[in-house]
C-alpha cells in the first residue's frame, strides 16, 4: 500500500476481499481500473503467494477468500500491504486518497474507499476534510457527493506541483519504468554535466510526466513565459532526450511536456563546481537586482554588505531562484529554522531581499528560498566582519614563570584565530606604555602599573568558553563606554545609560513614544537638534517596524562618533502599522557608519534574538527602571 503501482494492486485486492465477502471479476476490475483478464491473472498470482494458508476460490463468476492458517496469512498479508505502517497514519491515508483520486477514471464512492483502506466512514471523512484544506493553496478541489462519487478537480500543472511538493515518494516510489527507458535516462546522465541532486530531481519530473501523459492527463496549454524557455540551449538537449524516450514507447510528446521536464534543470541549485557553473550563461538582469537588494538593505539597516568573492555565485543563485519561483519549482530547505535561529540578522536581511524580489518580479519568496538567501547573507556578513577587523593583539602577563605563560598561550590558541598575535610578558618587565600597545591584556597577577586597555584576570587553567565570550566583548572596547568584561552575552548593555531608557507610560501613539525618546536624548546631548527631522525623513522611505513586537528607528547623529542606543518600553502594547509594538530600540548612528559596522551587526543580532524570545521580551517591556532593565539584559554565554 505504499504505492499505487505494480504489485501493490495485489494488496488492493486483498483489502477489497477484507471488506466484501464475495466479489465478481467485473466489480474488482472496475474498482482497480484494469481489465477482467488482469484480475484473473492477479488471482492466480495471489493464490501462489498465499502458499496454502489461504485461497481465493471462484464459483459461477463470484470469488471469495478462504483462510486456513490465520497466523501465516496475517504475516503474508502484512508483508504485502504494510497496513500497520501505512494506513494507520493520517498523513499516509491522505496521500493514498489523493493517489486514488488523481488516477481515477470515474467518480470514487466514499464507501468503496473506506473498504479499500480498512477504515471507518468517519475516519475517511476526516481525512478528506484535511486533504481538501491542504489542496486549497494549489487551487485543487475534491468535488462530488459521497453517494455519487468524488472526483479531483484542478489544472494538471497544479496537480503535478502538489505531487512534487507533497507526496511524490508515496505515490511513485515503485513506479515501473521500462528497462529501455531506464537505459536512455542513465545514458543521458552519463553524458550530461548535471550534479547528482539535479539528476535525481530531473528523474522525478520525467517519471511524473510519463505517468500522467500516458494515462491521458495532459498538461495542456501553458502561459507565455513557459514557451520562452524553448530558446534555452538546455531545452534542445531535454527535447532530444524526451523524443528518444517517445520513439522507444512509440509516443510523440508535445512541447508542453518537454517544457515541464525542463523545469528542474533551469531551477537547479547553483553548481558547486565553479567550471560547471560558468558553463551556464548568466542572465545579466540579475545584476541590477542585486544592486537594488543591497541598496534596500543599506537603506533599512545602514549595513553595507559586500558579496566580495561570492558575488558571481550569488548572481547565479538569484537566477536559478527566480526560475524556481516563476515556474513553481519547490526546493525544500530542511534547515530553515536552524538558520533563522543561528543567524538571525542574516535571515532578517534575507527577508528584505525577498521583499525586493517580490516587488521587482511579482513572485512571492517562500521560507525555503528565504533560508537559502540567508545562507549567502550569513557568509557575506561574516566575511565583511573579518575584513573589517584589524589584527588582534593579546598580551599575556604571568608572574609564575615562562612555563605557565606558555600553558596559557596553548589554551588561547584553541579559542583565538590564527591571525591573533599573542605575546608573553613577566609581571616585572611591563609598563603602561607597553600594555597600551595591545587590544587586550590577560593576566594571572595584579598589574603593577596602570592600563587603559581591557584587562581580564585569569588563572593558569581557565574556562575557555567563558574567556572566549569576554574576549569577544573586548573587541568592542573602543566603541562601547566602559564595557564590563563579564559573562554577559549582551554587548548592547555597555551602550546604554540611565538617560537612554524610557518607560513610555503616558504616550498615546508609537510616534509620540519616539518623539519623547528623541526629545530626552537631545536634551541630554546624546543626539543633535536635527536628529528628529532626519529620523522622520528616514521613516518615509521605509518602515521602522523590524519584527512582530519591536521597532528599530534609526538615523544619523552628529554629536558622537560612536553608536548611540536608547530603549523605550510600552507597559501596554502600542498598535502601529497593524503591529503590536512593545519595545523601541532607537539607534543614533555615527556619520562614518562603516567603521561601526561590526558593532552595529552585533547589536542587530542581539535585538533580533530578543524579538525571538517571548519571555525575555516581556521582561524588558515590564522593566520600570534602568536598573531593572540591566538585570533583565544579563544572559550567560551558552
Amino acid at each position: 500500500m505504499k504505492s499505487l503501482f505494480g504489485d501493490n494492486r495485489l494488496a488492493n485486492m486483498l483489502h477489497l476481499f477484507r471488506g466484501m465477502q464475495v466479489m465478481s471479476v467485473g466489480s474488482m476490475a472496475s474498482k482497480l481500473g484494469v481489465s477482467d483478464r488482469t484480475i484473473r491473472n492477479d488471482i492466480k498470482q495471489l493464490n501462489q503467494m498465499l502458499e496454502g494458508c489461504a485461497l481465493i476460490e471462484g464459483n459461477q463468476g463470484k470469488y471469495f477468500l478462504r483462510v486456513f492458517d490465520h497466523v501465516q496469512f496475517k504475516k503474508l498479508f502484512d508483508a504485502l500491504t504494510r497496513e500497520d505502517e501505512f494506513l494507520n497514519s493520517p498523513r499516509n491515508r491522505m496521500d493514498y486518497l489523493f493517489g486514488r483520486l488523481m488516477r481515477a477514471e470515474f467518480p470514487l464512492l466514499t464507501d468503496d474507499l473506506a473498504y479499500e483502506m480498512s477504515v471507518g466512514r468517519t475516519t475517511l471523512t476526516g481525512d478528506l476534510k484535511k486533504l481538501r484544506l491542504e489542496l486549497e493553496p494549489f487551487h485543487i478541489s475534491i468535488e462530488g457527493k459521497t453517494s455519487k462519487g468524488l472526483v479531483l478537480c484542478g489544472d494538471e500543472a497544479n496537480i503535478r506541483r502538489y505531487v512534487l511538493e507533497t507526496n511524490y515518494d508515496q505515490i511513485y516510489r515503485d513506479y515501473p519504468l521500462d528497462i529501455e527507458v531506464e537505459e536512455i535516462i542513465s545514458s543521458a546522465f552519463i553524458r550530461s554535466r548535471l550534479e547528482k541532486k539535479v539528476q535525481t530531481e530531473f528523474r522525478r519530473f520525467i517519471i511524473l510526466m510519463l505517468d500522467r501523459f500516458i494515462t491521458g492527463h495532459y498538461i495542456g496549454k501553458l502561459t507565455a513565459r513557459y514557451y520562452n524557455l524553448t530558446a534555452e540551449p538546455r531545452f534542445a538537449v531535454v527535447s532530444e532526450l524526451i523524443d528518444q524516450i517517445g520513439r522507444n514507447l512509440q509516443i510523440e510528446f508535445p512541447a508542453e511536456e518537454k517544457l515541464f521536464t525542463l523545469l528542474p534543470i533551469i531551477g537547479m541549485r547553483t553548481p558547486e563546481d565553479i567550471e560547471r557553473m560558468h558553463s551556464i550563461e548568466l542572465d545579466e538582469t540579475v545584476r541590477p537586482l542585486l544592486g537594488k537588494i543591497l541598496d534596500e538593505i543599506s537603506l533599512e539597516t545602514n549595513l553595507v554588505i559586500d558579496p566580495g568573492d561570492f558575488q558571481e555565485e550569488f548572481l547565479y543563485h538569484l537566477m536559478f531562484m527566480l526560475n524556481r519561483l516563476r515556474f513553481h519549482v519547490r526546493l525544500q530547505n530542511s534547515v530553515v529554522d536552524e538558520l533563522a535561529e543561528k543567524y538571525p540578522l542574516a535571515y532578517k536581511v534575507a527577508g528584505i531581499a525577498a521583499r525586493v524580489i517580490a516587488e521587482e518580479y511579482g513572485v512571492a519568496v517562500n521560507t525555503d528560498e528565504q533560508g537559502y538567501l540567508a545562507s549567502y547573507f550569513g557568509v557575506f556578513l561574516e566575511e565583511n566582519q573579518r575584513k573589517a577587523e584589524k589584527g588582534f593583539r593579546v598580551a599575556v602577563v604571568c608572574g609564575t614563570g615562562r612555563v605557565s605563560a606558555r600553558l596559557i598561550s596553548v589554551q588561547l590558541r584553541r579559542i583565538l584565530d590564527s591571525a591573533t598575535e599573542i605575546q608573553q610578558f613577566s609581571d616585572n618587565c611591563i609598563t603602561t606604555e607597553l600594555l597600551n600597545l595591545f587590544d587586550i591584556v590577560l593576566t594571572t597577577v595584579e598589574l603593577p602599573c596602570p592600563c587603559v586597555r581591557p584587562v581580564i584576570r585569569i588563572s593558569e587553567i581557565f574556562n575557555e568558553q567563558e574567556l572566549r565570550r569576554k574576549i569577544e566583548k573586548a573587541r568592542y572596547w573602543d566603541q562601547v563606554d566602559a564595557p564590563m568584561l563579564d559573562n554577559n552575552w549582551f554587548v548592547m548593555a555597555g551602550l546604554l545609560n540611565k538617560n537612554a531608557f524610557f518607560v513610555l507610560r503616558f504616550v498615546r501613539t508609537y510616534q509620540e513614544g519616539v518623539d519623547e525618546m528623541v526629545r530626552g536624548l537631545t536634551e541630554d546631548g546624546q543626539v543633535d537638534e536635527g536628529f528628529m527631522e532626519r529620523l522622520t525623513e528616514r521613516e518615509k522611505k521605509g518602515t521602522m517596524v523590524f519584527d512582530h513586537a519591536i521597532a528599530i528607528p534609526h538615523g544619523i547623529q552628529y554629536v558622537s562618533d560612536r553608536l548611540i542606543l536608547a530603549i523605550g518600553v510600552f507597559p501596554e502594547p502600542m498598535i502601529h502599522q497593524e503591529h503590536e509594538i512593545r519595545v523601541i530600540f532607537l539607534l543614533g548612528l555615527p556619520e562614518q557608519v562603516e567603521e561601526e559596522d561590526n558593532l552595529l551587526i552585533r547589536v542587530y543580532d542581539e535585538i533580533i534574538s530578543i524579538s525571538q524570545d517571548e519571555e525575555l521580551l516581556s521582561k524588558i517591556a515590564a522593566a520600570d527602571s534602568f536598573e531593572a532593565l540591566l538585570r533583565v539584559l544579563y544572559r550567560h554565554a551558552d
